[in-house]
């Protein structure tokens, strides 16, 4: 029999690595003739370029600023002409070096991650985007790039969201062509009441006061950057990057799992298993909005292939959970009910888990 063991992370406790490694150790002590292959994945968010290097990309750190400016050293992942970017490893709300800036934080960093892969020769770059620290339309990702961004008297705006009200033109002439691939999971468009201010803007410290200036902001970025692309699906993500990747540097837009379990190679480990453990953190209703291991079940299910969860915690029934196509879900909570415990001890407690996973779904013939 073969197992794929295919985890998202335990935020605050775990990498996926170390979800798939601790699950692998416990199936083999209950089952060590088992053959056990470990893919850990991401959705486009925070641990993305970890399941990259997981599954053979190559680990390369740049110089890029940070929300506000400050400079410090981020990473890709690359793998032929491929690379991974992750939005969160420069423009990331941990990147904030105080406390939130919700008017003035830029993508900035993340185009100058972007910028270093293409000057290193990478010509497909896929971009996942959760996590961001900033509601600038992804205006601050195009000037890393080579755009201008200009007031009414020709002088670039400074960076971050509210400054865009003042944008009178846009100038492309220095733009550098990339092929972009967004993974992302957002639905929100640009502007107005499910748009990116209101709905995230609050996450990244903006008052009821500073929503309207930024919803205002990008309502007349849209305006000068792309009109037709502002309400798409989408164009909310990150702050709104999703837009300017969408409208100005022509990228494609795919949910975030399926991207990245092509782009690791899920099919690949999935030929000949008998079995597919998954899961993350937290199983519950955004786990159903298109988390990754509801499409690691789905496409576990593609194939006719059973998937089971493990979790931190489970708050989904056994009613949704099939309807997602995973067919039983395990919990940390089950052994330990301190929540802060299962924390600290996540890795053993999630071998013990992986025992009676074993014990109930893996055979040794």
């Amino acid at each position: 029999m073969k197992v794929l063991v295919a985890p998202d992370k335990f935020k605050g406790s775990l990498t996926a690595a170390e979800v798939a490694s601790a699950v692998a150790s416990g199936l083999a002590d209950v089952h060590p003739a088992v053959a056990v292959t470990t893919l850990p994945v991401a959705d486009g968010g925070k641990g993305t370029i970890d399941a990259a290097v997981a599954a053979g990309f190559r680990r390369v750190r740049v110089p890029a600023r940070g929300p506000t400016g400050v400079p410090l050293t981020a990473s890709y992942a690359v793998r032929g002409g491929t690379a991974v970017v992750e939005l969160a490893e420069a423009s990331g709300l941990h990147r904030l070096p105080g406390g939130p800036e919700p008017l003035t934080a830029s993508s900035a960093g993340t185009g100058d991650v972007i910028a270093a892969a293409v000057a290193a020769g990478c010509r497909r770059i896929v971009l996942g985007v959760g996590g961001s620290a900033c509601t600038d339309g992804g205006a601050g990702m195009l000037t890393a790039l080579g755009a201008r961004l200009l007031d009414d008297a020709g002088r670039e705006l400074p960076p971050g969201g509210a400054a865009l009200s003042r944008i009178a033109a846009l100038d492309l002439t220095g733009l550098s062509e990339v092929d972009i691939e967004l993974a992302s999971d957002v639905d929100n468009p640009l502007y107005g009441p499910r748009g990116a201010a209101a709905v995230y803007g609050p996450q990244k410290g903006a008052s009821p006061g500073d929503v309207e200036v930024l919803d205002a902001a990008l309502r007349h970025w849209a305006s000068i950057a792309g009109p037709a692309i502002a309400e798409r699906p989408g164009a909310g993500a990150a702050g709104g990057v999703g837009f300017a990747a969408l409208a100005v540097l022509g990228a494609r837009m795919r949910p975030g799992i399926e991207l990245l379990l092509d782009l690791l190679g899920f099919d690949a480990a999935l030929t000949g298993a008998s079995l597919v453990i998954t899961g993350e953190g937290s199983l519950d209703q955004q786990t159903l909005a298109g988390k990754a291991p509801a499409g690691v079940a789905r496409a576990a299910a593609a194939k006719g292939i059973p998937c089971v969860a493990v979790s931190g915690r489970c708050a989904l029934s056994a009613h949704a959970l099939a309807g997602a196509g995973i067919s039983a879900a395990y919990a940390l909570t089950d052994l330990e009910p301190d929540p802060a415990r299962c924390m600290a001890e996540a890795a053993p407690l999630l071998r013990r888990l992986a025992r009676q996973v074993a014990a109930d779904h893996v055979s040794n013939k």
